[in-house]
């Protein structure tokens, strides 16, 4: 017969798992950038306005566009019910469900690494381009060929798991529901501090792929090997949960982006051509986009073979 103290250690331990639990501690990070969001829209709806709480708004749109692609790859905590209620928060805060994130992302980037099958391949619209129009455009042609993807997914779920489909349109129940609701108090403020923002930060999302793969090779050697993806170093990786560092994601999706650093640095930076490799994001899109349209000196090479775009 089991003592007191161990039914007491076992209660003790049974309420220790009810309690949500992080998987990595690194997560905080996520966190705060979860709750700061809604909190600095909140602050400037009630007291107007303010630059510097604005732009670091916009910044944060960035960062939850990452924790919902790492929350997509590794489910963010230990209980079911608790990465549940992450996937509507990140949906709140995203303006667009979460569930975009496997048909497009897993089901389709990740199995064919920008090969020819990728959908939203960026050499598939306009050629094999790495500029500042491409960089613009590319998330309204990536939504253009990705929704096909989005409705044949729901069609599927619809017909053989009934319960995730529902799980899915809950999710655009709750965006609309927030865009309505928020619409209908103050439609200025809603589009100010709430819709402008989500759009900025789905803006970012997409075009990032043009980011990490224009110019980069997406013919079958790249598949077979590493060069299918660009990589930056420098202050985004810390700020936005190690998102420069793509070639090691790719080569390893289901490990914690905590860990990219070091697969990066031991496994795969000097295994990919040195033009892939950059030292930060900001003087990148400064060098290619600005000064490349000025100066073909600055603009990037593509490191494809002519027969593969298409």
């Amino acid at each position: 017969m089991p003592t007191n103290n161990e039914n007491r250690l076992a209660g003790a331990l049974k309420r220790q798992r009810r309690l949500p639990s992080l998987r990595n501690r690194r997560d905080w990070q996520s966190l705060v950038y979860l709750a700061a969001l809604p909190a600095l829209a909140a602050w400037q709806w009630v007291h107007g306005f303010w630059w510097p709480l604005y732009g670091l708004m916009l910044f944060l749109t960035l960062g939850v566009g990452v924790i919902h692609h790492n929350h997509t790859h590794i489910r963010m905590w230990r209980g079911r019910w608790t990465n549940r209620a992450t996937d509507f928060w990140i949906t709140l805060l995203q303006g667009h469900p979460t569930f975009v994130f496997y048909p497009a992302h897993v089901a389709n980037h990740h199995r064919y690494k920008h090969g020819a099958r990728d959908v939203a391949r960026t050499y598939r619209f306009g050629g094999d381009t790495n500029h500042l129009w491409g960089y613009l455009i590319h998330p309204f042609q990536a939504g253009w060929v990705l929704y096909p993807l989005f409705f044949a997914w729901l069609e599927r779920l619809r017909r053989h798991w009934p319960g995730a489909w529902r799980y899915c349109m809950a999710q655009y129940g709750v965006w609309l529901g927030l865009w309505g609701g928020l619409l209908a108090v103050n439609p200025i403020k809603a589009l100010v501090f709430v819709i402008v923002p989500q759009l900025h930060g789905l803006h970012w999302l997409l075009a990032t792929n043009y980011l990490q793969h224009a110019h980069a090779d997406g013919g079958p050697r790249a598949v077979a090997g590493l060069n299918y993806a660009r990589n930056f170093e420098g202050l985004v990786n810390p700020l936005l949960f190690n998102i420069g560092l793509h070639t090691a994601h790719h080569e390893h999706p289901r490990a914690h982006w905590s860990e990219l650093v070091r697969l990066h640095r031991e496994q795969y930076r000097n295994r990919v051509d040195p033009v892939l490799n950059e030292p930060g994001l900001t003087p990148y899109m400064f060098r290619v986009f600005v000064l490349g349209a000025l100066m073909p000196r600055f603009r990037s090479r593509s490191c494809m073979a002519p027969e593969h775009i298409r």
